[in-house]
């Protein structure tokens, strides 16, 4: 499996699909193993993690691995977390920030890198695209319904907004999500580090 991986990671980091779509160019980020027993579906790279190559290396990124309790150690080890974006590459700005990721990528990819990875795992959904690709259809419900019901994916599941700076509001009119998503959210967290 070790080398399964090995190889997919190769494949995806050597993709071109949607190069000529991209205007800083193809980049594809992502970290697994065989062995990730936590994995975090987000959105795509940002210009920061475009540059470093560092998956999650920018404020979001703080505040995920405050949300998560995850050291950077802990986050930055594949054996234990796979970061795994809807797009792989950064798609460029757009009217109102980045543009949403590439659909090409999590078609292409995910069913792959999801087929190696642990049957136990705990997969963090961050942000509508990976909730919209990952949650059952359940008509036009909100980000806030989706995060909210996390107790309904009977944690192994948990939907999560988009740890951006725009958060800060979200969370201030919604403090249930510090009160009774996070605690959970660790507990989980730390039964997979076991």
């Amino acid at each position: 499996m070790a080398d399964d991986a090995d190889a997919l990671r190769a494949e995806i980091r050597a993709c071109r699909v949607c190069a000529k779509a991209l205007a800083a160019g193809p980049r594809p980020i992502v970290q697994f193993s065989a062995t990730s027993r936590i994995v975090i579906i987000g959105q795509a790279p940002g210009t920061r993690v475009h540059e470093s190559g560092v998956p999650w290396d920018d404020a979001s990124g703080e505040r995920l691995r405050d949300w998560t309790g995850l050291s950077p150690d802990l986050f930055y080890d594949p054996a234990i977390v796979a970061l795994v974006p809807m797009g792989f590459c950064y798609p460029g700005t757009g009217a109102s920030g980045d543009l949403p990721p590439r659909s090409e990528c999590a078609p292409l990819w995910h069913d792959q890198v999801l087929a190696l990875l642990p049957d136990d795992r705990l997969t963090l959904l961050v942000g509508q695209y990976a909730q919209a690709r990952y949650l059952a259809p359940r008509g036009k419900q909100t980000l806030t319904a989706a995060v909210r019901g996390f107790a309904s994916h009977g944690g192994a599941i948990f939907p999560l907004p988009h740890p951006s700076w725009r958060s800060t509001g979200w969370m201030q009119k919604n403090p249930w999500f510090e009160a009774d998503v996070l605690p959970v959210l660790r507990d989980e967290v730390r039964a997979r580090l076991d």
